[in-house]
């Protein structure tokens, strides 16, 4: 499922780029044959034409990184979550699950090294929507507090649960753990390494699979009760937005506060 919306976002972003590509050939035809059409009678006409055109340029060029940039977000809300998230006083950050698009894997790394990094990542996306969130929570944003993430992964590892088998828990024993009303989570897939974490430690040369990074991001809220899913936001993005998780964090960060359910009205 996950790698069937990483491979829809790959093809929306292909179609984009096709369609603007098209669009533009057929705007440079056009011009050329003015172009040529008026250097044979006027030089000050052409000279106009040419910066003419070169607005129209930096308009097609501006319009194409917008369309292959990122897809609008998808938002699902609990019916009852008005209700549920009155009684919400703290709320937990755990790691992201990272997923990293195996088919792409360049000669040389091993298995190891790709859990490495994706575990890597997943403790950076963490530690990234933390600081996030208590940089507005500073501003007095939230009506809930979010617990240290250094706690968070203290009672984790004391509680014997690794990195790898935390999917495994139920949110609603997360919740009971961390001793927390609701936990955040997520889950990031990539077709990149991002140029932090364990993938440049280990020596991986993170351009072997190529210029663009496509990010597929969720973020999720689940209440202690019974592990229902409260709120979900679905991201897409492509280009230097996963290059790093700083850089996607900020960018899916910034597009989910508006909508971030526990935002003072």
């Amino acid at each position: 499922m996950c790698k069937t919306l990483l491979h829809n976002s790959l093809n929306r972003s292909n179609f984009y780029q096709n369609k603007f590509l098209i669009l533009f050939n057929i705007r440079v035809f056009i011009y050329l044959k003015y172009i040529i059409y008026l250097g044979v009678i006027n030089f000050s006409n052409l000279y106009k034409l040419l910066i003419h055109f070169m607005k129209k340029l930096y308009v097609f060029l501006f319009a194409l990184v917008c369309a292959v940039t990122s897809c609008g977000p998808s938002i699902y809300t609990a019916t009852n979550f008005s209700e549920v998230k009155s009684a919400h006083k703290t709320v937990a950050i755990l790691p992201f699950e990272v997923q990293i698009d195996t088919k792409r894997l360049p000669k040389g790394v091993t298995a190891a090294t790709l859990q490495d990094q994706q575990k890597s990542t997943g403790f950076a996306v963490q530690n990234s929507v933390y600081a996030y969130l208590l940089k507005e929570m500073s501003k007095n944003k939230y009506t809930v507090d979010f617990q240290d993430i250094d706690k968070t992964n203290s009672l984790i590892l004391q509680s014997g649960i690794s990195y790898e088998d935390l999917r495994k828990l139920s949110k609603e024993e997360a919740c009971k753990l961390l001793g927390v009303d609701a936990v955040i989570g997520g889950k990031v897939i990539t077709s990149r390494p991002m140029s932090d974490g364990a993938a440049l430690a280990l020596g991986v040369l993170v351009g072997a699979w190529g210029s663009t990074n496509n990010t597929h991001a969720t973020v999720t809220i689940h209440d202690k009760s019974e592990s229902k899913l409260l709120w979900k936001y679905d991201y897409q993005a492509s280009g230097s937005i996963g290059s790093s998780s700083e850089n996607l964090t900020n960018a899916l960060m910034r597009s989910v506060s508006k909508k971030f359910p526990y935002r003072r009205a």
